[in-house]
């Protein structure tokens, strides 16, 4: 370069909370490195900052140990000498939900603000691939750059960079655009977030080392400001920098050193930038690589965890907030206190090498726990708001059928009109301990009591076809806020019925009661219609002798055959990548004889039980311990599958409900093997060049073939919901609850295989060491739960016929499938609320439902939605208790731009291709 170089010296620790240490392990060095670093700053004013690797919870971390050190620490954030936030945790991005990413990015802004400043900076620095919507969240959140490591140029597994042409970007400086047009600037570590580690003292080191580093940068910086990172995984704070810096200045007279900072070292890089910068666009996958080394498959390490995570997840965003936001617009206070311990607690699993599984297995014991303790607070907030909820809802209608009616409401916390299956407990009758009665005439009386005559009935007194399961008598208790706690015996019925038509963001009521004479009208139609057949108004499910599905969509006349098939391998790779068993064919059920039965037929169910026994390999062959041990790279390695074979019984329920629009599939199985792969297999019947995934706050559209530099045989992606392929005419969805890993898999004869992995078992955790994990070799009892969406429709590339627009019904399905009905139990009482209503109607094509909760810095009602399509969608909302006033906001959730309410209409918002948008209402006072 011409001009004079400036040599930029961040120092940072990137810390890994647990790895292939446990957390309290990594805690201790933590609190050492934190000791170090303020013994170094009030030592040496020439070390001018750190930056604390963009997680706010280092703080948390520290302070729990060292709460003497927090007027210290306050002090040098406050000086500006310590960089803190923006993010709670450096999380996996594709990994955790879309609003998952929102809450890290909110609640590391709060803690951050709380020591006076937060590094508005998009720090991603070891991320396992990029979202695409992250400039878009950025620059709501009013960050305007971003640092990664991964998903652009080839960094390796082991950190190291080929030299190859095709860059998506020649610097390391590039525009990253999110598909709605945001942009922010984006710097790559081209040479890792190392390579300003331990510089030397020594003039002759340091000459060797600052030629080979100053070298190395050169090749990719766009400006003379040339970035070197000073620190690396729980990096020790170098506290002898400023002596090195001094050395370096004398080596190298014509270039200036500087201890810097993001923000210095941005605002003069934005200085010096050159025009012809690229712009790279969406997800940064690393799919321009050879493919071996994308990390990709930690999305099926230790699976059990994706399901806890998922369900976590959905407790809290799509069900408790949702509810506790509506108990909210009832005059109930919204517990933002329980939230945010809930959602610290689960995002201290959200980590890369955390949610990932690619830890040592004491991490992920100690995940487990995280997971339960946050779905629990989760669940007594739901519970709460329902009961806040069904208080005010008028139920007078099942007074009519004396005093032994149990009212109870559903309630859809989706954003759309809902009807499924579902299954509620009731108590009908129910004594205290308090009463004084002998417990065994209490006993007796509650045993006895009849259940003859009692019918399941909505509010307008239409029976409605159930089937009722008496649990007998059951021992229960209050807590009650004012006194001590009030135990009971109960007699509890467990009902299992269709609920049809439930709003959206709202309830249904109905009453389990006793009627003499039955009102049903004629007997609804058994859902098997045929020797292993299911078929309702919108499919025809019929199950093969080896147990694969033939579904016929009746709306495009579409038969998809094949379905459910399932596929065997042997993995010989890691917790981060799958390495394919040599010289062993998959083994599949193709063919294979199952036994199938009908194991439910009720007027709105039918359920298909089918049963394969798989003989699989017991493990690897020897080979595979020994390749282990000697840290041979895994894709050297030639171990194969063992001779010794088990038998996996894989038992299969697939079910069809009378208004159901897919066929929802459950999968259970005792794995008793290790080092393998189970996939289900779903062929398509098209074949196409690409599909369509759900990701964070949009659906993009990806390959089914990989870039031509990919080499692995292999080529899985990251999925949250679905995963759809789409036709010129008809297309399927196949919605999943956190399987996180997919294949599309190129058909040869037309027929493109969507493969979703339901299990993979390895023996060690992989990259720079060996580390056994048997836990992650999952063994023992598994089930998982799948939808087959089909649907109907013109998938045209025209922008006005986007297959999203058409597919959409079905992407509505498979985020509904992601949700748990909620049900609550009340009284016969007046009320305020109607037996069936909706707190939020609102309108929107192609517009997905995120979020619905209580702002708590402003109190406003919060509402957010993103558009899938190419279009402008015009969205309309009416949130009729709170109407004093509107706004669009941020992911911040701050209030932007104020919007007319005009009257009693509804509020009209256009959204822009790919918007995120949030909407803010204030409650009325």
């Amino acid at each position: 370069m011409s001009q004079s170089k400036t040599v930029h010296i961040i120092s940072h620790t990137h810390w890994d909370r647990e790895w292939y240490l446990p957390y309290e392990k990594h805690h201790v060095l933590l609190i050492k490195l934190m000791d170090t670093l303020m013994e170094t700053l009030e030592r040496d004013e020439d070390y001018r900052s750190f930056h604390l690797d963009g997680q706010t919870i280092i703080l948390e971390d520290y302070l729990q140990v060292r709460p003497e050190m927090r007027e210290k620490l306050e002090h040098y954030i406050r000086e500006g000498r310590i960089h803190i936030g923006p993010w709670y945790i450096l999380q996996d991005e594709f990994l955790t939900s879309s609003e998952a990413n929102v809450r890290n990015l909110l609640i590391g802004h709060r803690d951050a603000a709380a020591y006076g400043t937060i590094s508005k900076l998009g720090y991603f620095p070891d991320s396992f691939g990029n979202m695409g919507q992250a400039p878009q969240m950025l620059k709501q959140a009013g960050i305007h750059h971003a640092v990664f490591g991964r998903g652009v140029k080839p960094t390796g597994f082991n950190n190291e960079v080929s030299d190859v042409s095709a860059y998506e970007s020649p610097y390391s400086e590039m525009w990253w655009e999110s598909p709605d047009g945001s942009k922010v600037l984006g710097i790559l570590f081209a040479n890792w977030y190392s390579n300003g580690n331990e510089v030397p003292v020594d003039s002759e080191a340091a000459k060797a080392y600052w030629d080979k580093k100053i070298s190395d940068a050169e090749k990719y910086a766009s400006t003379p400001h040339l970035l070197f990172m000073n620190g690396c995984d729980h990096q020790p704070v170098q506290t002898d920098l400023s002596d090195a810096m001094k050395t370096a200045e004398q080596l190298y007279p014509g270039t200036t050193f500087v201890h810097s900072n993001f923000d210095e070292y941005l605002q003069e890089v934005e200085r010096a930038l050159p025009e012809d910068l690229s712009v790279i666009r969406g997800e940064l996958r690393s799919q321009h690589t050879d493919g071996w080394s994308t990390l990709v498959n930690t999305a099926s390490s230790r699976i059990y965890m994706k399901q806890k995570n998922q369900k976590g997840q959905t407790a809290l965003e799509k069900v408790a907030e949702p509810l506790a936001a509506m108990a909210y617009m009832l005059g109930q206070s919204y517990p933002h206190h329980l939230f945010n311990y809930a959602w610290k607690t689960l995002m201290q699993n959200h980590p890369h090498d955390s949610i990932c599984g690619c830890s040592v297995d004491e991490v992920h014991a100690e995940m487990m726990t995280r997971f339960e303790k946050s779905r629990h607070v989760a669940e007594v907030i739901a519970d709460e708001s329902l009961t806040a909820i069904s208080s005010r809802v008028d139920t007078l209608a099942f007074a009519a059928y004396g005093s032994d009616a149990v009212p109870f409401i559903v309630s859809n916390t989706t954003g759309w009109e809902r009807s499924g299956s579902l299954t509620v407990e009731l108590e009908v009758k129910r004594i205290y301990f308090r009463s004084g009665m002998d417990f065994g005439k209490m006993r007796q009386e509650v045993k006895q009591y009849s259940l003859d005559g009692f019918v399941l009935v909505d509010s307008e007194g239409t029976q409605i076809p159930c089937t009722i399961e008496d649990l007998g008598i059951q021992f229960g208790y209050d807590l009650p806020e004012d006194q001590f706690r009030q135990p009971y015996f109960a007699r509890s019925v467990r009902l299992t019925f269709e609920a049809a038509a439930v709003p959206a963001l709202g309830y249904r009521t109905y009453g389990f009661v006793r009627q003499e004479v039955a009102t049903l009208g004629a007997a609804a139609e058994s859902l098997i219609t045929g020797s292993n057949q299911m078929e309702n108004d919108k499919l025809v499910v019929s199950v093969e002798a080896d147990g694969t599905l033939t579904v016929t969509d009746k709306s495009s006349g579409t038969v998809y055959s094949g379905l459910g098939m399932l596929e065997d391998t042997g993995d010989i790779g890691n917790e981060y990548m799958y390495r394919e068993a040599n010289g062993a064919a998959p083994i599949t059920t193709r063919g294979l004889p199952a036994d199938i039965r009908v194991a439910v037929d009720t007027p709105y169910r039918a359920t298909i039980e089918i049963v394969h026994e798989l003989e699989i390999p017991v493990s690897a062959d020897d080979l595979l311990e020994m390749e282990q041990r000697e840290i041979v790279w895994f894709t050297g390695r030639r171990s194969s599958r063992s001779s010794c074979v088990t038998t996996m019984r894989i038992v299969t329920h697939v079910s069809l409900d009378r208004h159901g629009e897919g066929v929802e599939v459950t999968c259970s199985f005792n794995n008793q093997a290790k080092d393998h792969r189970l996939r289900m297999l779903f062929p398509t019947g098209l074949q196409v060049g690409s599909h369509y995934a759900d990701s964070i706050f949009e659906v993009p559209e990806r390959s089914n073939a990989p870039a031509e530099e990919w080499k692995n045989p292999s080529n899985c992606h990251h999925q949250q919901a679905f995963v759809t392929v789409a036709g010129e005419e008809a297309g399927l969805t196949i919605a999943n609850q956190g399987l996180n890993e997919y294949e599309v898999i190129p058909g040869e004869a037309g027929d493109d295989t969507i493969a979703v992995t339901l299990l993979r078992a390895v023996g060690e955790l992989g990259d720079w060491g060996y580390f056994p994990t048997p836990e992650a070799q999952c063994l023992g009892e598994h089930t998982v739960r799948l939808s087959i969406i089909p649907f109907a429709g013109s998938v045209t590339r025209r922008t006005d016929a986007d297959p999203r627009h058409d597919a959409f019904a079905s992407i509505v399905q498979a985020h509904q499938f992601q949700v748990p009905w909620s049900t609550q139990q009340t009284e016969v009482h007046e009320g305020s609320l109607p037996a069936v209503h909706s707190f939020a109607v609102w309108e929107g094509q192609s517009l997905a439902f995120s979020t619905m909760k209580v702002a708590e810095a402003s109190g406003d009602v919060i509402m957010r939605w993103y558009n899938v399509s190419l279009d402008v969608q015009e969205l309309t909302v009416d949130l009729e208790q709170s109407r004093a006033a509107a706004y669009r906001s941020d992911i911040l959730e701050r209030q932007l731009e104020r919007l007319n309410l005009q009257g009693s209409e509804p509020l009209q918002v256009a959204v822009r291709p790919a918007e995120i948008v949030t909407l803010s209402f204030a409650k009325i006072k």
